[in-house]
């Protein structure tokens, strides 16, 4: 532990662990203990930056798959499964729950005469920009202990340790 930063409630609970089970290896916990708390403190902040835009977390996750795609910013609903991990019944709910908001509408597919696109509306690509935005700042804030040369180190070893689920998925 370095010296100038104060023990945290990770640290407590290992030291009680160690005190009361020392025949157990609790090295574990000291990463992904504190992997488990910032993701806590990641979906707080996260929540906070979509609903100061009117959006839920699942409302960003389908416009920002959209805004992604790059002009006309349009995918099939069978993408956005792909995309945002969810049933086809979830997709169609939300779907249509983002259309009621003028978020996106749906086109009829070029390619398939049965099929159909999801599409942002201008209100829609306004609003996950300023979400993308706002959510942006938001992480800035979350990082800024770390120097530049330790995000960068951090984020590669959690795509190492986050790469074989990603796979196994």
């Amino acid at each position: 532990m370095a010296d100038d930063v104060a023990p945290d409630e990770v640290d407590r609970i290992v030291a009680a662990w160690g005190r009361e089970r020392p025949d157990l290896d609790t090295s574990p916990l000291e990463v992904l203990s504190r992997v488990t708390r910032l993701a806590r403190h990641l979906d707080l902040a996260r929540r906070g930056a979509f609903a100061r835009h009117g959006l839920e977390t699942w409302a960003f996750d389908v416009l920002s798959a959209l805004r992604r795609a790059g002009a006309p910013y349009q995918l099939s609903p069978g993408a956005l499964l792909t995309q945002t991990l969810v049933t086809s019944g979830t997709m169609t709910n939300r779907i249509d729950r983002l259309v009621e908001h003028g978020l996106v509408r749906r086109r009829p597919s070029p390619d398939d005469r049965r099929g159909v696109l999801v599409e942002l509306t201008p209100a829609g690509l306004a609003q996950v920009d300023a979400a993308l935005a706002d959510l942006l700042a938001s992480e800035r804030r979350l990082l800024r202990a770390l120097p530049e040369a330790d995000r960068a180190t951090l984020a590669h070893l959690l795509r190492v340790l986050v790469s074989p689920f990603d796979e196994a998925s």
